[in-house]
């Protein structure tokens, strides 16, 4: 009978220690595999499509037009579609027009 109790005892240590383990490299595999996804998505996000080209101010050289134009490119820099640079160039070529 103590042969029969130490090999039910081994067997139940082999395979807890097993589990255990399996348990670990799973996780591991798990965090792994969710950390290339994170790259990938950040990889993607930074590839996204550019913000759409600023309308172009009409061709004549009014100056209510100007003004309707330098408001709508204020408007676009104010939601965040211009950065500040593209502005001051937008700018510069309506009031040069």
């Amino acid at each position: 009978m103590p042969g029969l109790l130490r090999g039910v005892a081994r067997t139940a240590m082999v395979a807890g220690t097993a589990t255990a383990v399996s348990n670990r490299v799973s996780r591991r595999q798990g965090e792994r595999w969710a950390a290339q996804e994170q790259a990938q998505y950040a990889q993607q996000a930074q590839y996204a499509a550019p913000p759409p080209a600023p309308q172009q101010a009409p061709a004549s050289g009014a100056g209510t037009d100007r003004i309707t134009a330098l408001k709508e490119l204020g408007e676009l820099r104010a939601q965040g579609v211009l950065t500040d640079a593209e502005f001051e160039a937008e700018k510069a070529r309506i009031l040069a027009s």
